[in-house]
């Protein structure tokens, strides 16, 4: 048996001082403060069951979403995951955060912004992280924002150092560092993967704070369908190849921006993509290799729906269920071939759009009864007759900017105030939406902007380029190399891209005249809105096209 990771024996004397200051913890009861467990998925695009796609096994992610209130429409605020994760972890905009790259701290760079653990930690709940949750390295200090975020200090799976090793098995019979990536888990090294180490640590947090006096806020962080596509080989067999198709607009489009296309060269640096030998930028992957990377990436997410199983019938064993809210995210999404584009890094619904669902005891569903197993384990394997419909759905147009005040809201927490433009001097504020009113069958939280005209929800991504053309990093510019800012505006009936040029990283502007051209009173309303947002003096060029 291995030895209690330093995320438990922190847990224990945290624990201990709590007691010791509250005394003996007392029963339950209806005003007891709701706990909260966070999942982050890396890289998830809404292919789920119960977002409407009949080729995915995700029979757990699905029954979630059948006692849950879930969001059809919700976007990340930069497809890329430092930038995504500190943008909804801090409820401010990578605008005001500053980071559109991997390497620089909010903390340091921009304002010493609170962030959603933060806020419960000095409002009594221990707070705990596994897995990913800030993204690894200086965009998070080196320590996952510790002290500040976390009552215990953040856990990784030790196994994750493998992920990008020569671990894969080739045709040839040897050890490459591939896309492509089924194994045999008991060849790998420590005979384990990241997600299952990361679920097996949750469930040993969750018993230790099964009997604790104090809330909890817990976050999990998941790996997969991240890129390697490194996933137990038996969850190939869920996807036939003669049953995947490909992308149903795998061209390229005729006219489209050259800045507005991301070379995807993450994928490139693999082994097995190296062997195809593609053009830059455009490809194309063959077709019958583009099926192996969709059969992969599903085969992905069925493992990780596997994961996340074990974890929520964790709930129904420690009795956690009447009193945990559990909501589940994704940083961003991940193109699969749609337009001759892969990976993120772009400002495309494919790669900004998210699935997002809160279930919320007693309010999206019922109370558990005694001894009634609300999230059972639930086998993609097993023959499944239907995906269940969701508890509770809404087509409104959302950000995850609203996580952190929704979060609050639901816990009974004060919500944090709105930003004032400027913000970064408030620690303590949040640029989304309180979609708390959802809950309670009424409409969005009612703000001049969109009181009285659901057509004015507006969602707002935004991704940096270091040329108005692809090169070879397109994908990932450090801030020093960004030249061009691409802001995506996305209404009910409209998606706006546009791209600022002259991006100067030093005062965070761009500067190239613009006007406005032949817009109706609400879109150009919405574009007045961005630039107000944006706290800056940016002058634009705006295209408009209908969505």
């Amino acid at each position: 048996m291995p030895p209690p990771s330093r995320s438990l024996l922190w847990l224990g004397l945290v624990l201990g001082a709590v007691c010791a200051s509250r005394g003996p913890a007392a029963p339950g009861n209806a005003t007891d403060p709701l706990n909260v467990l966070l999942i982050i998925v890396d890289d998830l695009r809404p292919s789920l069951g119960c977002y409407g796609n009949k080729l995915i096994r995700s029979p757990n992610i699905d029954q979630l979403a059948s006692r849950s209130l879930l969001f059809q429409n919700a976007f990340a605020q930069q497809a890329v995951c430092a930038p995504s994760r500190v943008s909804f972890l801090t409820g401010r905009r990578p605008d005001t955060t500053r980071l559109y790259d991997f390497n620089s701290y909010w903390r340091v760079h921009a304002g010493n912004f609170s962030t959603i653990p933060q806020y419960f930690k000095e409002n009594g709940y221990v707070t705990m992280s596994v897995g990913k949750v800030f993204h690894p390295g200086i965009s998070s200090n080196h320590s996952d924002d510790s002290p500040y975020s976390w009552s215990v200090p953040p856990y990784h799976p030790s196994s994750e150092k493998y992920e990008n090793t020569k671990t894969c098995r080739g045709p040839d019979g040897e050890l490459h560092a591939n896309l492509l990536c089924p194994v045999d888990v008991v060849d790998v090294p420590e005979g384990t993967l990241p997600d299952k180490q990361s679920t097996e640590q949750a469930i040993q947090l969750l018993g230790k704070m099964k009997t604790s006096a104090s809330p909890f806020f817990l976050a999990v962080g998941y790996h997969k369908p991240h890129i390697p596509f490194r996933y137990p080989k038996e969850f190939q067999k869920l996807y036939p190849l003669e049953n995947v198709s490909l992308a149903p607009d795998p061209q390229v489009p005729a006219g489209l921006p050259l800045v507005a296309y991301n070379p995807w060269m993450d994928l490139r640096q693999r082994e097995d993509v190296q062997a195809l030998n593609l053009s830059v930028p455009y490809g194309p992957i063959p077709a019958d290799f583009q099926r192996k990377i969709r059969q992969s990436y599903f085969a992905c997410v069925s493992y990780l729906d596997t994961q996340v199983g074990r974890l929520l019938s964790t709930l129904d064993d420690l009795q956690l269920a009447s009193s945990t809210i559990v909501a589940l995210t994704s940083d961003h999404g991940w193109a699969l071939g749609e337009h001759g584009e892969w990976a993120k890094y772009s400002n495309f619904d494919v790669t900004t759009r998210v699935p997002l669902m809160f279930y919320v005891p007693g309010r999206t569903a019922p109370l558990p009864v005694e001894g009634e197993k609300f999230f059972p384990y639930l086998d993609p394997f097993d023959s499944i007759s239907e995906v269940p419909e969701p508890g509770r759905q809404t087509g409104d147009l959302v950000e995850l900017l609203s996580l952190f005040p929704t979060l609050a809201g639901l816990a009974g927490l004060r919500v944090p105030p709105r930003c004032p433009i400027p913000s970064f001097h408030m620690e303590l504020c949040r640029e989304g939406r309180n979609l708390l009113k959802l809950f309670e069958g009424r409409g969005e939280e009612e703000e001049p902007h969109v009181r009285g005209n659901p057509r004015e929800l507006i969602a707002y991504s935004q991704y940096p380029r270091p040329a108005d053309s692809p090169q070879w990093n397109s994908d990932k510019p450090s801030l020093e190399d960004i030249k061009v800012m691409g802001y995506s505006i996305r209404t009910v009936d409209y998606r706006n891209k546009y791209w600022t040029f002259h991006f100067t990283h030093h005062k965070f502007t761009s500067s190239k005249a613009g006007k406005r051209q032949h817009l109706g009173k609400i879109e150009w309303k919405i574009c007045r809105h961005l630039l107000a947002w944006s706290g800056s003096d940016h002058r634009t060029v705006i295209f408009w096209t209908r969505a």
